[in-house]
């Protein structure tokens, strides 16, 4: 399949008087500043629009400037983002509002090559930035936009390879509108979220390419945009404890580096134990469990890691320094990764 080119351009014009009519309605498009511009698109990175909204709310009203998300206690703000997952967004927000206080006067930049060199910001990022808050000319290039472009287009390139995202740079800057980059941006994702759907089949009938889109008429839309080949995700059993020793809860931090690197957790090891394998893990931690009681199983997915966890509650005695004996107030107080969200709930059942 030839792509055509031209389409993208042919685009511009009636995709900004379909979104003038069908601009979803979103808060932080409701008041339009960098900053917040800023936190929704890292917020929105890997999360759904729908789950974003009230997190952003909250996050806002308790961290309406760059000076106030600069000078938040991590813990804070790690609670703020619990459950949007990817923590590794919220510490680099905070490092690159750090950056903006000090060496940019409380002021992103205005420039998305200058905005590339924050902590946390992409090139898709500073695009919207940039295009959406200083009319800057620059497409900013995510999935949405990479499946309207495709399809339209008829481009039958791997999406997934570098050099065929930056050919759609290209192609897609050189489309944008000049007077309404922010608008176009806008739209395109719009479009891409709304109507140019990922799963299933598009609702062409809406769109206001239907009548020059080389997918729709070549009738190739559910083939359109290729993708090359997943990695198989890696499967991994753990056994996650609920340990509770008097009045106080075990939990830990996680290592610096790595998988949800400095996250709080409750104990936990490789592998799907048993109850007498988990007497002799706890033994190991110099732990001697008075009961042991399994509080069920759960699964959770990260991006190339499927994690099959069971899990048991134990009253025991003992020392071990390792871990940190919390109260209820403290456990409550603690952001927890997804992943635990279900030992989470249960161990609130404990106090």
């Amino acid at each position: 399949m030839k792509e055509n080119w031209e389409n993208l351009k042919k685009l511009t014009k009636p995709l900004l008087l379909w979104y003038d009519a069908h601009a979803r309605t979103l808060p932080w498009r409701e008041t339009v500043t960098p900053y917040r511009t800023w936190v929704s698109e890292i917020m929105l990175q890997q999360t759904r629009v729908t789950a974003v909204i009230p997190y952003f709310e909250r996050f806002m009203e308790e961290l309406p400037t760059v000076e106030a998300l600069a000078q938040v206690s991590e813990e804070r703000l790690l609670k703020l983002w619990e459950g949007l997952g990817y923590y590794s967004r919220a510490r680099n927000l905070q490092k690159a509002a750090k950056i903006i206080v000090e060496q940019y006067g409380a002021e992103l930049p205005k420039s998305s090559a200058e905005l590339t060199k924050l902590p946390g910001i992409g090139a898709y990022t500073a695009a919207a930035i940039a295009s959406i808050n200083f009319s800057e000319p620059v497409a900013a290039v995510d999935g949405n936009l990479l499946r309207v472009s495709a399809r339209v287009s008829g481009c039958g390139a791997d999406i997934t390879d570098a050099r065929v995202r930056r050919l759609f740079q290209e192609k897609l800057d050189a489309a944008i509108d000049r007077t309404r980059p922010g608008a176009y941006n806008q739209a395109m994702m719009d479009l891409g979220a709304t109507v140019c759907l990922p799963n299933g089949a598009p609702l062409c009938d809406r769109c206001p390419a239907r009548s020059f889109c080389e997918a729709y008429r070549q009738g190739v839309t559910e083939v359109l945009p290729v993708r090359g080949e997943k990695k198989k995700r890696c499967v991994e059993e753990r056994t996650v404890f609920l340990i509770k020793r008097g009045s106080a809860l075990a939990v830990r931090t996680r290592p610096d580096t790595g998988l949800l690197a400095a996250l709080t957790e409750f104990p936990n090891v490789e592998g799907s134990l048993d109850e007498s394998g988990a007497a002799i893990t706890l033994a190991r931690w110099g732990l001697t469990a008075k009961n042991i009681v399994p509080v069920g199983t759960a699964k959770h997915i990260f991006t190339h890691i499927e994690w099959q966890m069971k899990g048991y509650f134990a009253s025991v005695e003992g020392e071990q320094t390792e871990f940190r004996w919390v109260t209820r107030e403290e456990l409550d107080a603690l952001a927890f990764p997804t992943a635990f969200k279900k030992y989470k709930e249960e161990a609130r059942k404990l106090f």
